[in-house]
């Protein structure tokens, strides 16, 4: 019996290697033409202009595909292989195809500019917006009809807000790209002569213009923090809350009052050009975008514990919500075209750059599909 095992385990090995070799041969070779066709995924519109309340019909061109799901930028969604989509509002809507099919899955978007043939054309304002997630300003023509965009590419430069210089025509940008080595930069409309014009900040999210006095204010931080329009003059701490956190400022030039909101105690302060006075003015609000309309002596600002975006006096009284944010993230960049009465405000998470009345009323798209749009201003 012990010679019948030992006669085993010198057998053994050789039969383990034999069979390493056989499972090792056996996908030597790959049929690759009985893999199943790629799917691809494209779609076209016959129509040049696309008009609201009119049926668009979509002709997909896909290939080697069984199923379809299509996401027409607004919220509504189709599974018909040739689908039609009526827009009620004018705007620029990112539609999204996906085609799956036994050989994958492929994906094709296209932007379509959907126009109100009637609508009248009464401004020729340009919206001007951070595109977070794409790490680029971008602006658009309010012209109905007309496309975003790129001015330039920030990539490395990390910004929630930036500001504008109406009379040397010059953009101020933030950048938080590091912690405590935070900056402001400054370039021409067409982004042009990109300039550092202020560094040593700490984590700044927006940025002011006092053009009379020739100052910039910063919502830095635990601070506000005010240079010189060039970053000469530079004082970190002049406003300071103790374990703040400021994420959005605002100046009125008629009453020389600065806004700002600190966010850890959930408060939206006033304070002096001259940084006495600081008082909370709304208790309670917690957001990163505010607007001073100086024309109308209102103060508008994002609230995610009210969930949408508030109106109120510029002394903090009568505040009222006059849009709703879904998933209580938006409004991280708001601006007043004053000759329409419109306000826009960016809907952070939900990719949208929306338009109202000044009161809230007749809300629509104007952009569908921007990557974490955030601070804004007209031109």
């Amino acid at each position: 019996m012990l010679k019948t095992m030992n006669i085993v385990k010198r057998a053994l090995p050789g039969f383990i290697l034999a069979l390493i070799v056989m499972v090792g041969c056996k996908d030597d070779k790959y049929n690759f033409d009985a893999l199943p066709d790629t799917v691809k995924s494209f779609f076209s519109i016959g129509a040049t202009e696309l008009h609201i309340n009119e049926a668009i019909p979509f002709t997909n061109e896909s290939e080697n595909a069984e199923t379809y799901t299509w996401d027409f930028g607004d919220g509504t969604q189709s599974t018909e292989q040739n689908p039609t989509k009526t827009y009620t509002n004018p705007g620029t809507y990112t539609v999204k195809l996906t085609a799956v099919g036994p050989g994958g899955t492929g994906n094709y978007t296209s932007d379509l500019v959907v126009i109100d043939p009637d609508a009248t054309v009464d401004t020729d304002k340009e919206l001007y917006f951070i595109e977070y997630g794409s790490k680029l300003v971008r602006k658009i023509s309010l012209v109905p009809g007309s496309t975003a965009e790129t001015v330039v590419d920030m990539t490395g430069k990390e910004a929630h807000g930036m500001a504008y210089d109406a009379v040397n025509e010059k953009i101020y940008y933030c950048d938080f790209q590091n912690t405590n080595a935070g900056k402001i930069w400054r370039m021409n409309l067409d982004g042009s002569e990109m300039e550092e014009v202020l560094s040593g900040l700490g984590s700044p999210y927006g940025v002011a213009i006092n053009l009379a006095e020739g100052k910039m204010y910063i919502a830095d931080g635990a601070n506000v923090s005010r240079a010189n329009l060039d970053g000469s003059g530079f004082e970190k701490e002049f406003i300071t809350i103790s374990g703040g956190a400021m994420r959005a400022i605002g100046f009125n030039s008629k009453t020389n009052l600065i806004y700002f909101y600190e966010v850890n105690d959930e408060n939206l302060y006033v304070a002096k050009t001259d940084g006495t006075g600081v008082a909370p003015i709304i208790e309670g609000a917690y957001g990163y975008g505010m607007y001073i309309d100086e024309e109308n002596e209102k103060i508008y600002y994002d609230d995610r514990n009210e969930g949408g975006l508030m109106q109120a006096d510029l002394s903090g009284s009568g505040k009222v919500k006059i849009a709703s944010f879904s998933g209580n993230r938006g409004g991280s960049g708001i601006a007043i075209d004053y000759s329409t009465n419109k306000i826009y405000w960016a809907e952070t998470n939900n990719g949208n750059v929306k338009r109202a009345n000044l009161d809230g009323s007749e809300i629509e798209t104007v952009l569908s599909g921007v990557n974490n749009p955030r601070g804004m201003f007209m031109k």
